[in-house]
């Protein structure tokens, strides 16, 4: 049973627990993930009946390494040989109804193990002499491996009352591992759905980010929905789901359809801001949607609009407001050139357009505007899909003779001022934009010279005269 058991740092543990006459045990993922044959993480749990911080103390000055001490947790924390080894007195907990922070006490190793969250969370192996490597597993977590399962412990009415950040945890364990939750259990969450809002909105972000950057993560938001989570913690998603229908006319569902869309993104990408930018791709469509008799049901600017919620959402969800939400603003905003490009004649000028607009993050747009195509026609996707590599041919093409992305006048504001002798003003603007216009036009090459020429004549257009002319031969490169 010490196979179980591989790391240096274990027969360490052992010694200093028979010495110490202290019982130790590694719990949770370390045992869950040998058990299944996952690949090792670097971190491990180690429960100590009494203290866990006395023991890790021991333990550090031992192996001579410092020890980072919680005091308000309980927890102690070192590092060997790249293992980050978490040590916790064994406790029982108990919970007030209108608070997330249970009183604790100290208590046994089967004590702790009720108190886990999930049966494949509460196995242990015990670091002990007599029994050293022995799988101690109370709860059958090896048979709920076996069969796929989520299940908790104890009554999961009680076991997510207590902490209602385990029902997130459950949809994030099924996601990750492409496990079922049990069916008393799902039917736990629906019942306590609403002790979620005591719990951070940070937490909760927390356990959604790991579930979109699972491999297929339609399968935790599809939990999150049936069980009325998603109402509670992300409304605007929630509000992308259903379908209305007015004289026979119906639009697809734009929940299943974003859900498609994100796991389509996750087969070409780990990036989270992308699979954000799916997810939040068509969020303005509830808010946007109209009927025409005519046309049908439209949706005309939800692109413009998702972009100008998505800092909200970003802010209510407790996510970046930095360089990571732009990111996402800008994918929302642009995903539906690339898709009307393919549909059409692509036109140098609108490639140029694009380029400018999407500059680094052009190869991102078009994996998800790839993504976007969920059409169940096979002729219409094959389509779709040949015309995008026609597009990116021409984005590379453009980009080679070009040079739009990230561009950067060949003439600035400075170079306009000196030139007319004036100063900052609605004519310096003008210029500046007519410059950029006959550039992505294509009108004039991106060239310092032919933007000059450019620039000459259409001052003139708005009165303006040279006051100080450039030697071409040496100024314009």
């Amino acid at each position: 049973m010490s196979d179980n058991l591989q790391h240096p740092i274990f027969p360490i543990i052992k010694e200093l627990a028979e010495t110490t006459n202290t019982e130790c045990y590694v719990i949770g993922g370390y045992v869950r993930d040998h058990i299944m044959g996952r690949p090792f993480k670097n971190d491990v749990d180690i429960v100590v009946v009494g203290s866990g911080i006395e023991f890790a103390t021991a333990l550090g000055n031992k192996l001579k390494t410092k020890v980072a001490v919680y005091k308000s947790f309980g927890t102690a924390m070192l590092v060997f040989e790249g293992l980050n080894v978490e040590f916790v007195g064994a406790r029982k907990e108990s919970y007030r109804a209108n608070s997330r922070k249970p009183i604790v006490e100290d208590g046994t190793l089967a004590d702790d193990q009720n108190r886990r969250d999930f049966t494949i969370n509460a196995m242990a192996y015990s670091l002990n002499k007599d029994n050293y490597g022995e799988l101690l597993d109370p709860f059958d977590g090896v048979g709920d491996i076996e069969l796929r399962t989520i299940r908790t412990p104890l009554d999961p009415i009680v076991t997510f009352s207590d902490d209602p950040l385990r029902m997130m945890r459950a949809i994030r364990f099924a996601t990750q591992l492409n496990f079922k939750i049990d069916t008393k259990a799902i039917q736990a969450i629906t019942d306590t759905k609403d002790r979620i809002r005591i719990i951070s909105k940070e937490r909760i972000t927390d356990e959604i980010n790991k579930i979109i950057l699972s491999e297929k993560p339609s399968i935790g938001f599809k939990y999150l929905f049936d069980t009325g989570l998603l109402a509670l913690v992300f409304p605007a998603m929630q509000n992308l789901h259903g379908v209305e229908i007015i004289d026979g006319k119906g639009h697809k569902d734009n929940f299943y359809h974003t859900l498609e869309v994100l796991d389509n993104v996750c087969e070409t990408t780990d990036d989270l801001w992308l699979r954000w930018a799916a997810i939040m791709h068509d969020i303005a469509k509830p808010p946007t949607k109209r009927f025409d008799k005519k046309l049908g049901w439209t949706f005309h600017g939800h692109e413009d609009k998702g972009a100008r919620m998505v800092p909200k959402l970003f802010a209510e969800l407790k996510l970046p407001l930095n360089e990571k939400m732009k990111f996402v603003q800008k994918l929302v905003l642009l995903h539906l050139r690339p898709i009307v490009l393919a549909q059409d004649i692509v036109t140098d000028s609108a490639v140029r357009r694009l380029l400018f607009e999407a500059g680094d993050d052009i190869d991102a747009l078009m994996q998800l505007c790839h993504a976007d195509v969920t059409t169940k026609n096979e002729y219409k996707k094959k389509k779709y899909r040949q015309n995008f590599e026609l597009v990116k041919q021409k984005l590379k093409d453009v980009e080679e003779r070009d040079q739009i992305r990230n561009w950067q006048p060949p003439i600035s504001g400075e170079d306009i001022m000196e030139v007319f002798g004036i100063g900052p003003g609605r004519e310096v603007g003008k210029i500046k934009n007519a410059i950029r216009e006959a550039i992505l036009e294509g009108e004039i090459p991106n060239a310092k010279m032919d933007a000059y020429h450019f620039m000459v004549n259409k001052a003139q257009d708005l009165g303006l005269t040279i006051r100080k002319a450039w030697d071409l031969n040496t100024t314009v490169k």
